[in-house]
């Protein structure tokens, strides 16, 4: 899973650019699929899908031991996303290793939990699972969010990005002074 990562944060701005894809379509694309993730995380959609994706594998194959975790779970579409937008705030070489640095991180507590994951799962009960994931969800929704804003601030349109108001002054001395117009300087 980390090659995976490793490989998507170095060449896939290089990817993208070769296909004619600008990092902020990208970026509010990847924004959209990992908000699409988050609301199915906050309403438990992912859940029960995992369920019955379980049940039905357990029907057709008898030994569930081979699944392959690295591509669909740990390296999918969105952990993809995530790293290329990422590594592409900065042209930096700082910046593709911190990312990376992160991913191997997060990797490492995902094998944690992995190996503990039976224990958590009697420890949390249902209803605690299911309060994570919803947090979880928001803060991913949060995030999505966050990537598609920066995609459209890079296309030009404007916005506060910390989320406060900007205050505008009308200038009336123009009109005062007999030209009939009004302008408004940002402060």
């Amino acid at each position: 899973a980390f090659v995976i990562l490793s490989i998507f944060a170095f060449l896939g701005e290089a990817v993208l650019g070769g296909i004619g894809i600008s990092m902020p379509a990208f970026r509010i694309a990847g924004g959209i699929l990992l908000f699409l993730t988050a609301l199915d995380m906050l309403f438990e959609r992912r859940t029960k899908r995992r369920e019955d994706q379980a049940e039905e594998a357990e029907e057709d194959y008898p030994d569930p031991s081979i699944f392959p975790l690295a591509i669909p779970l740990l390296s999918g579409p969105g952990a993809i996303t995530s790293v290329i937008l990422l590594a592409g705030q900065d042209t930096g070489i700082q910046t593709t290793l911190s990312v990376l640095a992160v991913a191997a991180l997060v990797l490492a507590i995902v094998f944690t939990l992995f190996l503990t994951a039976s224990a958590l799962e009697r420890l949390l009960g249902r209803t605690g699972i299911t309060v994570i994931t919803r947090l979880l969800g928001l803060l991913l929704a949060a995030l999505a969010v966050q990537f598609i804003l920066g995609g459209l601030q890079n296309f030009g349109f404007r916005g506060d990005p910390t989320g406060r108001r900007t205050h505008r002054k009308i200038c009336l001395t123009s009109a005062v002074l007999g030209r009939g117009d009004v302008r408004a300087d940002e402060d």
